[in-house]
């Protein structure tokens, strides 16, 4: 792992790959992590383009303050690949 992640990012990061899922990961706590370990860019769309080590990933900014399960998933997924896991936390 290359990015120094402060309290605040480990704090999220626990809380992505916590088990049951919680239900209230914040979007600005998720987008301060993907900006500490990854590159993101915003599209005209709306949408945000975010690169994590290989991974790509296209996202949909939640309507409210917190993240869907199925965002949990594609978080987990893309931080894993890219050796960000529950052991960083």
């Amino acid at each position: 792992m290359e990015a120094s992640l402060n309290n605040h990012h480990r704090d999220t990061l626990a809380q992505i790959f916590e088990h049951p899922p919680s239900e209230n990961v914040e979007w600005k706590r998720v987008l301060s992590l993907l900006d500490a370990v990854g590159e993101t860019r915003q599209e005209h769309n709306g949408k945000l383009v975010v690169t994590v080590g290989a991974e790509r990933e296209i996202l949909q900014p939640p309507h409210g303050k917190d993240v869907d399960r199925q965002m949990l998933v594609d978080l987990r997924r893309m931080l894993k690949s890219a050796g960000y896991g529950p052991d960083e936390a």
